[in-house]
């Protein structure tokens, strides 16, 4: 039975904290693409555990219309209430057939696209990457609509690219380090467009970034190819400074201690001529060097540099003050001070549970291990918070 709609103001409603990055998986993408509302519901209650009376109580509807629904019994005709499923479950509106307002005036799309990255890059550098999940795969989605309709404009397609790669890194945020190759596929998806278009900046840039969120994924020998193409391919000193650094995380994971050496000491030597950014500059780099070195076998080496850190400036995004005091919480255990490593590791979890940052919390449990039980216990307990929060 459909809700009745002779009282059109506000009422309660259940409170539910949406799974967003659900939608932007790669499952999710094929239902959407669908336009099928019974499979779009089926796929929203199993992402978050509720039954079709929570759906129910969630849309307006009682469980015998929602079972009707799914099952294909009863059609969603209204613009109306498609426009309310829409609104409740967070999906854009043309999956259902309705037409997006922004979409009638193009230039104001590509306005609205253009600040939608500009802003979700300033949001996930500032710590709040889950706010620029949210605000960027509903982009995505529109922007892929208006492909698929066949509109191939440059603007559209260069800004879907830097759009998908915007949403691929921001996943690598906020994604535990087994759902990351959910991030690297998007920002795989940005390749095709950039290489279509043969702009060396757009090629570097989705290459670094992709190549970054393969090094992630555990993927470290396709990520190092990608970066050195990254490096490559780059037109200027400062394109090329974004990424150095990445490829010499990825060189120093893959253990491949002469690619290291070799590209820290070029990232070093640009440090004097170009700007710093949140990523190229002192403090950033002093991590990198000392991961690669443990990771490259030269631990002494990495123990004699880290108590000579440099002062982070403003520059230094959130999230590296985390990764630098688990990285040095490594190489204090490695040099036996327990008392110290626990210090660095108490830091970084109140840190990484307030960016709600699981990778960096996994991070911090395989170092801790069994040597400080407490510290792992405490990373345990905020990772389980925060995918708690993520599925319910």
């Amino acid at each position: 039975m459909q809700r009745t709609e002779t009282n059109p103001g506000p009422a309660p409603r259940p409170v539910v904290r949406h799974a967003q990055w659900h939608w932007a998986t790669p499952q999710a993408q094929l239902i959407l693409a669908t336009g099928d509302l019974a499979a779009i519901m089926r796929f929203y209650r199993r992402v978050h555990g509720i039954n079709q009376t929570a759906l129910g109580e969630l849309l307006g509807y009682d469980k015998t219309y929602i079972s009707a629904l799914e099952l294909g019994k009863r059609p969603l005709d209204d613009v109306g209430s498609r426009r309310r499923v829409c609104e409740t479950l967070e999906l854009p509106p043309h999956v259902l057939g309705i037409t997006d307002p922004a979409d009638t005036d193009y230039r104001a799309m590509l306005q609205f696209g253009e600040s939608t990255v500009r802003l979700a890059e300033i949001a996930r550098q500032s710590g709040r990457a889950s706010e620029a999940v949210a605000e960027l795969w509903p982009l995505v989605a529109r922007l892929e609509s208006r492909l698929d309709d066949g509109h191939t404009e440059r603007d559209v397609l260069s800004l879907l690219a830097r759009a998908r790669v915007g949403l691929g890194v921001a996943l690598g945020n906020v994604l535990p380090e087994e759902r990351l190759a959910t991030a690297a596929h998007w920002t795989a998806k940005s390749l095709d467009i950039a290489e279509y278009f043969q702009d060396p900046g757009m090629t570097s840039y989705a290459l670094r970034m992709h190549g970054n969120e393969l090094r992630k994924a555990n993927l470290r020998g396709a990520a190092v190819q990608r970066l050195c193409r990254a490096a490559a391919t780059a037109p200027n000193d400062t394109a090329r400074a974004a990424a150095l650094p990445l490829l010499a995380r990825a060189a120093g994971a893959l253990g491949n201690g002469h690619l290291f050496d070799r590209v820290m000491r070029e990232t070093e030597d640009l440090l004097s001529r170009i700007d710093h950014t949140s990523l190229f500059n002192p403090f950033s780099l002093h991590e990198i060097r000392l991961r690669g070195l443990v990771s490259t076998g030269r631990t002494n080496a990495a123990m004699r540099l880290v108590e000579h850190s440099p002062t982070a400036t403003t520059v230094v995004a959130p999230q590296w003050r985390v990764i630098e005091l688990v990285t040095v919480a490594h190489v204090q255990l490695l040099a036996d001070d327990l008392s110290g490593s626990a210090h660095s590791l108490d830091s970084a979890i109140r840190e990484a549970a307030t960016q709600r940052l699981p990778h960096q919390l996994q991070r911090i449990m395989r170092t801790a291990g069994a040597r400080l039980p407490a510290q792992c216990a405490a990373a345990s307990q905020s990772l389980d918070q925060i995918r708690g929060e993520m599925a319910a």
